[in-house]
This record gives structure tokens, sequence and C-alpha cells, in this order.
């Protein structure tokens, strides 16, 4: 019988355990020993889930307490100087968020997207004298664990290139370090053998990518070295198709090979032909990234087809990690009963994926009846009236060349600003969130269940904003925020307000850390009822004489890191996102809203995985943007903000997108960011991020002072703005104040 298996399981838990238990163990509020067991039991818990869904060999080394890129370089010795010895967990924090509850604060290691994902990782830092050592044991500890309890287990690594792929080296070529890392991996798989592992998952989803000769070489290199080393191998991609990378894989020396077949369509005769003779080829045909229901049927043709060459060779899965849905739809009370008929989180992914294996043999009564349960709500889909909005397809229809042009170009806006805006050189101002309180979250919790009546409601965050606002005062930012205190997100605040989307009550997945948010989900066409800032912009700019920005989230943002449809093309729904957005914008500015914040920190992980598509994406990328920002006069400002990704490939994009202003993050990543603007003139303002947000140090007036000073070698001095990396949600108001209190003494240093 084909085998039914999983790629990784979320680590969160339904209701975001791992969250409290690490974020209560920072504080100090929990035990080591009691964080370590209430992990043990969360842990226990899926593995479980698993087991009685009818999976075979669990996946083990998937959990992670922060991030699971983060545990291979903990497990293979890679610690940056600075953080120096000491307890190895306290040190995995520090490295992840520059603070534990012992050992020195030092500068947390960069974080980025893991490819088009919306979760984030820490970057592998390497050394000029990196050398690597093996420290297996929390890896070998999950594995007694889970077969204590009787389960089979196949531990899942990240793969020797992928790793190295997602590093940084100040010096040297990462490939150089390659050699040395394959003699860990080789001792890793021989410990894993050991302990009794039939399996290994080892994930190189870097071959989805474009890659060099060398690192084609460097993947031949590394299937060389560990020929025969270990237990059997799975080799696993995911995210794409292999494309012309799947001839190098196909001569690999594995003895299994997963492939995504939800985003990658390689061409299933050229596998078939190519696969070896005992070789087990495991298909991914539930989407491990969205939360639609699986089109079972056409799965199980796609299945039946490889199963009549396979046999028992064939496994089933899912495309990739579930770690990018939420946990269980049943946890799931506010839904109606048809939209949540269309959906299937990780727990009832589970079920499909256990169910098409057993269909390949014919299946039972139960599965034949799930099967027509699954059939019923895909037709309930297609034929429901909720997903498509005439008025919305005549307004896409309606755009003209026009829609996407600010009236007069760059240099001409920016004088018309100055003067009305009258700023000092090297202004200040915040990303947009302020810290959300213990009062405030208490506040919109006792709202949402009617313990406390709309205008109360109101006043109490209308009091947070005052406050919000005399604080910025009081420090002397130039340009203020209202603090967003409404705001339970940044995307899902937009999709509870706009027509075409759904929100859930538990639907939450890991962004980074212990950070979880909850993605709305887009089922129909997307237009806006009524205003959705205008009124808390308004109030906020009543309480000063300084300019206080509206803040948006971008539409593409808005569509990336939502659960997005997948009966229309994407490029389409961010159309209809960017139109009501645009409704918006013109509302703010009649309100008299003098500069306007669109955020947009997805458009390069929106970005595809191959070069080839690039151009496409940015295309109509630029354009909705551009759609949405466009209708304001010149002198209403337009600012954007885009965070922890990678887009100096990219940066011809980002100034076609015209923003009067951007803010980005490059603090933690030491203005690295910055390097592009050596050799590309970008024409308009910029605010290269001055602190990391996502890390409790306060940074020194001088370390601010510094990295302004580099920032003002690439970028003139007059189009320098000066502001944190991102939003200051959660942070708490003790650090926020003093970091904010030395980036404006560091602004007013430098205007001296």
């Amino acid at each position: 019988m084909s085998i039914a298996h999983n790629l990784g399981f979320p680590r969160i838990g339904v209701h975001r355990e791992l969250k409290r238990m690490v974020e209560s163990y920072w504080k100090g509020t929990l035990e080591r020993e009691s964080l370590l067991e209430q992990a043990r039991a969360l842990r226990q818990r899926h593995w479980q889930l698993q087991a009685d869904a009818g999976l075979a060999m669990l996946p083990v080394g998937d959990f992670a307490w922060y991030d699971h890129v983060l545990d291979h370089s903990l497990m293979f010795g890679v610690v940056p100087e600075r953080f120096g010895a000491g307890d190895p967990l306290d040190l995995y924090f520090r490295m992840a968020r520059g603070r534990a509850p012992s050992g020195q604060d030092a500068l947390a290691c960069e974080m980025t997207k893991w490819f088009d994902t919306n979760y984030h990782y820490i970057v592998p830092e390497f050394s000029a004298t990196q050398t690597f050592t093996l420290a297996a044991t929390p890896l070998l500890e999950q594995m007694s664990e889970a077969q204590a309890l009787g389960h089979p287990v196949r531990p899942v690594l990240l793969g020797p290139v992928s790793y190295l792929w997602l590093g940084k080296s100040r010096s040297g070529d990462r490939l150089d370090l390659l050699e040395d890392l394959l003699e860990v991996y080789a001792e890793l798989l021989d410990r894993l053998r050991a302990a009794g592992a039939e399996w290994v998952q080892i994930d190189e989803p870097v071959l989805v990518q474009d890659l060099s000769a060398a690192w084609q070489e460097a993947f031949r290199q590394a299937c060389r070295k560990l020929a025969g080393q270990g237990p059997k191998r799975l080799l696993c991609t995911y995210f794409g198709g292999l494309e012309e990378n799947l001839a190098l894989v196909l001569e690999s020396p594995m003895e299994g090979l997963h492939l995504d077949r939800v985003r990658g369509k390689d061409a299933l005769p050229r596998v078939l032909e190519g696969i070896g003779a005992d070789m087990v080829l495991s298909l991914g045909v539930v989407d491990g990234r969205n939360i639609w229901r699986c089109d079972l049927d056409a799965a199980l043709r796609e299945l039946q087809t490889t199963h009549q060459a396979l046999g028992e060779r064939l496994w089933v899965g899912p495309s990739c990690s579930l770690l990018h849905v939420p946990v269980d739809l049943q946890a799931e009370t506010g839904l109606d009963a048809e939209l949540q008929s269309w959906l299937a989180f990780a727990t009832q992914k589970l079920d499909e994926i256990a169910t098409l294996a057993r269909l390949l043999e014919g299946g039972t009564a139960a599965d034949q009846q799930y099967l027509e349960g699954s059939r019923a709500a895909l037709r309930s889909r297609q034929a429901s009236p909720r997903t498509h909005n005439a008025e919305v397809r005549a307004r896409i229809a309606a755009i003209t060349p026009q829609m996407y042009r600010r009236q007069s170009p760059y240099p001409e806006r920016a004088a018309r600003q100055r003067a009305q805006l009258q700023l000092p050189a090297f202004p200040t101002t915040t990303i947009g969130s302020f810290p959300q309180t213990a009062e405030i979250r208490r506040a919109r919790r006792s709202y949402k269940n009617n313990e406390l009546g709309e205008a109360e409601y109101r006043q109490q965050l209308q009091a947070e904003i005052s406050k919000t606002i005399k604080v910025q005062e009081e420090l002397g930012l130039d340009v203020l925020v209202h603090g967003e205190a409404e705001r339970n997100d940044m995307v899902e605040y937009f999709g509870e307000q706009l027509a075409g989307f759904a929100f859930t009550s538990n639907g939450w997945v890991q962004s980074y850390g212990s950070r979880c948010v909850k993605p709305p989900v887009i089922y129909g066409d997307v237009s806006r009822p009524q205003p959705m800032t205008v009124d808390w912009i308004r109030y906020a700019q009543a309480q000063t004489d300084k300019p206080v920005k509206g803040m948006l989230t971008g539409p593409i943002t808005i569509l990336c890191w939502s659960f997005c449809r997948n009966d229309l093309e994407r490029a389409e729904v961010c159309r209809q996102i960017a139109l009501a957005l645009r409704d918006e914008v013109q509302d703010l500015e009649q309100a008299g809203t003098p500069m306007i914040q669109i955020d947009e920190p997805a458009i390069r992980e929106g970005l595809p995985l191959r070069r080839s598509r690039w151009q496409a994406y940015l295309d109509w990328a630029v354009q909705c943007f551009r759609l949405s920002a466009c209708p304001v006069r010149d002198d209403t400002q337009i600012h954007t903000h885009m965070c922890y990704s990678e887009f100096n490939d990219i940066i011809r994009a980002i100034a076609e997108l015209d923003a009067d202003v951007i803010t980005i993050e490059s603090a933690r990543s030491g203005m690295e960011l910055l390097e592009v603007f050596r050799d590309f003139h970008y024409p308009n303002d910029i605010g290269p991020g001055v602190y990391d947000i996502h890390s409790p140090l306060v940074p020194e007036t001088g370390q601010i002072r510094s990295l302004l000073e580099q920032a003002a070698e690439r970028i003139p001095a007059e189009r320098l703005w000066v502001n944190p990396d991102c939003g200051l949600k959660t942070r708490d108001w003790p650090e926020t104040r003093a970091a904010l209190a030395n980036m404006v003494a560091a602004a007013r240093a430098l205007r001296g």
C-alpha cells in the first residue's frame, strides 16, 4: 500500500501554546523544567494527531523553539563570537533576539524571509575562520521521545546546500565551507541511523530556484559524500518545480524524492522515466501553503497514473511542511457553515493525505463518503454567488493608464511637499504602530465579546491615541502616527472591513519566533463598503499641530499575507484590493491627511522563485501599488515601508513604485541593504531603519548616528529620513521611549 506521510506540522499549537510558554520563559515567569515539559507535551500531541490520521513515519525535528534554520546553526556550531558561550538554550535565544534569561545581550542575528513565504528565518552567519562541530542532542532527544511512544519516525534535516545558500559570509565564498560541513552531516546521519531511523528527510528547497553551475556541482558533491551514509534519504523539494534541475536530481543517489505538485508542475512522464528502479517517489498533492480543501478527484487522477508505474514506491504527502497553515479547523466557531466546508487546516490536510493513499487501493466506505463530502464542498464553492461581484469586475475593466500615474514627476512634487510641510533636515518619524499594551488588548477583547459598548470602546482607543500623540511630541518626533491602537494586525484589520474577506478566530500561523499572525481568507471579489481608517486619523490629527501620517497596508501585502482564493489569478485579486485602497486614500486626503503611508513589506516575498517570471510579477505588483497611491494631489506625500526582505535585486521596480518616501529595514543587517545605492541612483526620499525593533535592546545614540552617517555616504543627506526598522507594536513603552529618544538625539546631532 502507498504510504501516507507528512513533511512537517505547525509547531505553535492550536492556541499558540508555544508562543505563550516561550515568552513566559523569557520574562522569568516559567521555569526551564516547566518549559521543557510543556514543549514535550505539545510535540506528543502533534505526533498523536498524525498517527491517528493514519500517517506513517512521523516527522521529527520539525519542532523548533524559534526557527528550524537557527536549530541547524546551533547543531553545527555556527555561533558568532559576539555571543560567547553559556547555556545552550539561552545562547539560542540570544542569537534569535539579542537577549535571554542568562548571558550578555548582543546584536541579534539577521532575519529574513524563508523563500517566498511570510515565515522569517534566522540567517546563518559564517565567519572567516568558520569550523563545524556537531551538537545533535536536541534532535536525538526528540527522536527518543517519539520512539518511546511507539511512533515510527523520520528525522527532518535542512540539506547542506540549502543551509549554505541561506547563510551569509562576510569574507569568502560560502561554497568553500561545503566540504567541512559535509563531514558533520555525514557524522549526523550515522548517529541518526544508530538511533533507529530507517529514513531521513533532507530538505533542499534551493533546488526549485535558478542555480549556477557552482551550486549545481555543490549538490552533486553533497550527494556523493553522503551516499551510503546513515538512513535511507528522502530528498524533499518544495515551493516550485525542479525544471532544469530535474536531471540533476534524478541522477542523484537518493533513495527517495519528494516533489511539490501544487506549485511545481514538472512533467510527470519525464520524472517516471528518469527515476531509479528502486527509488521512492513522493507526490505533494495536498497544498501545504493554503487552506482550501483539496480537489481529491484531480489529485487522485495524478496519483493513480503514478501508482500504476510505481506501486508501493509511491508515497502521498503535502506539497510542503504544514508549518504555513493553521492547526485545526475544528477550533473555528465563527465561520459560517458554507465557508467552513470549503476549508482544510493542517489537521484536516492529514485526513486528505491519508484518504488519498487509501483510495489508491480502493478505500473503505468511510473513504468514499469522505470523497463525496469533498466533492459537494467543491461544487458549493464553484456555484456560490458570494464569490462573484459584477460591480467589482466592472471597475477592474474600467481602469485606465492615467490611474497608474501621479499628476507630476517626483522633483516637482517634492518641492511642493517641502514648502508645505516645513520639516527639518533628517526628519524623524516611526513606521506606524506603537506598543499594543495589555489594556488595549483587553479593551478589544471585551468589545468583541460584547462586554464593552461601541462608545466606551472608542473612548478608550481615543485616549490611547491621545497618549501616543503626546509621547511623540514630548520626544520631539517631526512626523507623528496615531499608533494603530484599534488594529489587531496590519492585514487582518483591513480584511475584517473589506467585502470578499473572512477571518478566523484561531487561524494562527507562525511568522517568526513567538510572533504569530492570523491571515484573513479571501474567498470572493474585494471591495470597500465604507472608510476604514479615516475617523481614527482625523481624530489623531486634531490632537497636534504636527503632521500625522495616515497608515494603510498595501495591496501586495494584503494579498500575500492572506489566504488567497485559488480560483482567480492573484494579479486580478490584487487589482481589486488596490481599487478598494484607492478609495481609502482619496478619503484620507479629503479629510486633510498630509501624508499617507502604504506599507508593502511583502513585495519582495511575492517575487517568483524563478528569475524568468520576475518581470511579469513586478509589472502587475508595481501597477497595483500605483493604482492605490496615485489619485492624490502633488502636495500629499505618499510613503511606503518594506522590511526583512532582500530587495537589492529588484531596486528598479522599487523605484518604479514612485513613492515620495520609502522606509526600509537595514539596522539588523548593518546597513547592508544600502549597498545597492552605491550603483543605483534612487530618485526619491529614503529612511533606512536605524534600530532593530524585533530585539528588546535599546540602541545607543552613537550607534544610531553611526548608521545614519553610513547611510549618508550612499544617499544625499537632504533626502534621508530617520526611523526604526519597523512598527513598535511588539515592544513595551519604556524601551520604546528610550529608543526613540536616542533616535531623535542622533538626528538632532547630525543637523548640527
